[in-house]
């Protein structure tokens, strides 16, 4: 009985450390629409969009429009300096400062600033304008990375509005018959049209976050009607589905 609770006790551990190491690859894919602090300088703008862990460890900066005034950005100044990194734009959307607002877009590979495939588990996205030579305002937003589809649509805080923030790990809706690399959608970004290529498609449906179906139809797509952001594609074969990713800008 003994070596039985053992075996038990080992057998628990050890699927709670793989669950622990898990590490699922995808995108995260982060929107946001900006406005003024009521700063000196305003419309001009300085932001930054980052990835921390559940430790409050630094992982990647994503966007950073900001370059002569950058340490008016004190909190992300503060992550990325945590780290050993002040101010660390690997991989990252960058810029000067901004002479407007505007909705912006950026991804995350699941990677952290060294190159590094980071395990599963919560995250948040910090979010950091400023207007003037000082701190201006930042929020913050919690999400879980791992198998699952996950997309968060935040409350509108001062200066981040209309926030999407969409995990898409690389394993959802993979027919075992298909190879998602066969089937590119191009261009992606797109301005609203775009098509899918590859054998055998019957059929292309569209969906935005919410999940509502917005097209069904041939591989040449046109949803330029539709706002700016996010959607979902499930390209149908006669071998089977698979299901894709496009940020429309």
């Amino acid at each position: 009985m003994m070596k039985i609770k053992i075996l038990l006790i080992a057998f628990i551990a050890l699927s709670i450390t793989s669950l622990s190491f898990a590490q699922t690859e995808g995108d995260l894919i982060v929107n946001t629409t900006t406005s003024e602090t009521g700063g000196n300088y305003a419309p001009k703008n300085v932001v930054a969009i980052w990835i921390e862990d559940e430790a409050s460890n630094f992982v990647k900066t994503l966007l950073a429009y900001a370059q002569n005034r950058k340490t008016h950005l004190n909190t992300w100044q503060a992550s990325t300096a945590a780290a050993g990194s002040e101010y660390n734009t690997v991989d990252a959307i960058t810029g000067a400062t901004r002479n407007s607002h505007a909705t912006r877009t950026c991804t995350w590979n699941a990677t952290d600033f060294e190159g590094n495939l980071v395990p599963d588990g919560n995250y948040t996205v910090w979010m950091e304008l400023t207007d003037k030579n000082a701190t201006g305002n930042f929020s913050s937003f919690s999400f879980t990375k791992g198998e699952e589809l996950e997309l968060v649509t935040p409350l509108n805080v001062p200066s981040f509005a209309s926030i999407s923030i969409d995990w898409l790990p690389s394993t959802i809706g993979i027919s075992d018959h298909l190879q998602s690399s066969d089937y590119p959608v191009y261009p992606n970004p797109a301005s609203g049209t775009f098509s899918i290529k590859g054998e055998n498609i019957t059929e292309v449906d569209v969906r935005n976050t919410s999940g509502v179906l917005i097209y069904s139809g041939a591989p040449d797509v046109d949803i330029s009607s539709h706002p700016k952001g996010v959607y979902f594609i499930e390209v149908k074969t006669n071998k089977g589905s698979l299901n894709k990713k496009i940020i429309i800008n």
